[in-house]
């Protein structure tokens, strides 16, 4: 997004009778308004953006190989020093008052820690890792954790689960040095980000007034009660009155940046020299706070801490004036990932073994393949950007899906989410849903699963059909990283 875009004020004053709040920066706006959406919208997240991690299983798999293998590792190298390093020569086993601590921050429908444990259980035959494991689930909201809770796939793990209801930012009353295991997916791009700017020598930053509509202003009965109740962060005041995300109108400015409320300032002012003049530049706030926190958290020995989200580790994409800098779903607001300043920011706080590699070279790793998502193999399509009609999308997407489920099968059984569009002819539709019907339950779960080379080539011959060439998808599989890209970002203590 251009500086020309963002700074832009609304040509139409008569669009913005009512402001909602007074300017502010945007991560304090950010912060507000995704308080509010969780505890408003919360249930309706999947109806904006699915993630890695609330239907598939392949990276709660990666996870739970990778954190065996270490495991794994690590008591045998503990079992040849002997005695003196805590274990028994009499025994293979570690001592049995090594409980394993793994904390999820964001757990989201509960997906991830099933896959997980079901799958460490599965690997564990000789007993020496699931047993010890206390799975931590953390979550600010505890509408989410409940509802993470019930997934039915824990229902196996009970034994093992835990809920902590806590900001990742600071876990007030959890002991240092205690957790063995840090797991978070898309949960940095919803945590406090600002957007700095270096103009004329000085450094500001973009702040936003919230205002709604004239129209929808008039359908709020009691004007004062709702911009109190807003103001206040009163979700279940909000209740009462009509939805207003999808309608909130945004104006920005720009004030220059009060450095005392800025932490890591001279990390942050390092990095912008490299950084041209009026182009914004993500400063990931909630990010850097929750490596600080992981730090102290994590035990000396730890297996480490893991972030996966969206953004970029390249400095000529964040040196773009025209790069998106953050999104809009529903409401609530998502920043990408500024990830070359985080880790500049971990080694300021004496994190030195850091490493940062794209989300699916992770999970392939694990899988020893490529693998790419069910959205990468769309986007090989000849034809998918001349569709005209949003309804022809899905027709192609139900019918991939379909041909790919000759090859892929799942170890869970999920009902796949899709809901048609109105505006599809009759005939279509009906066409749809019976496909839709016909799909077995343990086939792709989601638009975003991910797909492994050997099932995508045996799967050609009924791509082929569907307008898809070979040579393409197998170009995608081994593409170079976009200039906005999911990434996994490690570190240990």
């Amino acid at each position: 997004m251009s500086m020309e875009q963002q700074v832009g004020q609304v040509e139409d004053l008569e669009a913005l009778p009512q402001p909602i709040g007074e300017y502010r920066p945007i991560d304090v706006w950010q912060d507000h308004v995704n308080h509010l959406f969780y505890r408003l919208r919360g249930n309706e997240l999947r109806q904006f953006y699915q993630t890695f991690a609330s239907a598939d299983y392949r990276l709660a798999h990666a996870l739970a190989d990778d954190y065996y293998d270490k495991v794994v590792k690590r008591d045998a190298s503990l079992l040849k020093r002997g005695p003196g390093s805590g274990a028994s020569n009499a025994s293979p086993r570690p001592p049995d008052a090594s409980t394993l601590t793994i904390m999820e921050w964001g757990p989201g429908n509960g997906n991830l820690a099933a896959c997980f444990l079901s799958r460490l259980k599965t690997l564990d035959r000789e007993g020496l890792v699931y047993r010890r494991v206390r799975y931590l689930m953390v979550d600010s909201h505890p509408e989410t954790l409940e509802s993470a809770k019930q997934h039915p796939d824990l229902a196996a793990h009970r034994d093992r689960i835990q809920t902590l209801c806590g900001d990742a930012q600071q876990l007030q009353g959890v002991k240092e040095g205690a957790v063995d295991r840090i797991i978070c997916t898309e949960l940095w791009n919803d945590l406090p980000t600002k957007l700095l700017v270096k103009k004329g020598g000085d450094v500001e930053e973009e702040h936003m007034r919230p205002n709604l509509s004239e129209d929808k202003a008039a359908a709020v009965p009691n004007w004062s009660e709702f911009v109190q109740a807003f103001d206040a962060r009163n979700a279940e005041g909000l209740k009462k009155f009509p939805h207003f995300f999808d309608d909130l109108i945004w104006e920005k400015e720009y004030h220059k940046v009060e450095w005392k409320d800025v932490p890591y300032r001279k990390t942050i002012s390092e990095f912008l020299r490299s950084i041209d003049e009026q182009v914004l530049v993500p400063v990931n706030l909630g990010a850097f706070a929750t490596i600080k926190e992981a730090k102290r958290l994590l035990a000396p020995n730890a297996i480490g801490f893991s972030s996966f989200d969206a953004g970029t580790s390249d400095m000529k994409v964040l040196n773009d004036p025209e790069k998106p800098c953050y999104g809009q779903f529903g409401g609530q607001y998502s920043f990408m990932i500024n990830f070359l300043l985080a880790e500049g920011v971990a080694k300021h706080l004496g994190v030195s073994s850091i490493v940062l590699e794209l989300q699916r070279e992770f999970v392939g790793s694990r899988l020893s393949t490529n693998v790419m998502t069910l959205m990468d193999v769309l986007a090989c399509h000849p034809q998918v950007g001349s569709m005209t009609q949003p309804w022809e999308l899905d027709r192609l997407t139900i019918r991939t899906i379909q041909a790919l489920n000759g090859t892929y099968e799942s170890p869970y059984e999920r009902q796949l989410d899709f809901p048609l569009r109105e505006e599809a002819p009759p005939h279509e539709c009906h066409e749809l849903q019976q496909t839709l019907r016909s799909l077995k339950r343990n086939g792709l779960p989601d638009t975003v699963a991910y797909l492994t080379e050997g099932e995508i080539v045996r799967a050609q011959k009924d791509l082929e059909p569907l307008g898809y060439d070979r040579e393409s998808i197998l170009m995608a599989l081994g593409a170079p990283a976009g200039p906005v890209e999911y990434y996994h970002f490690f570190f240990r203590p």
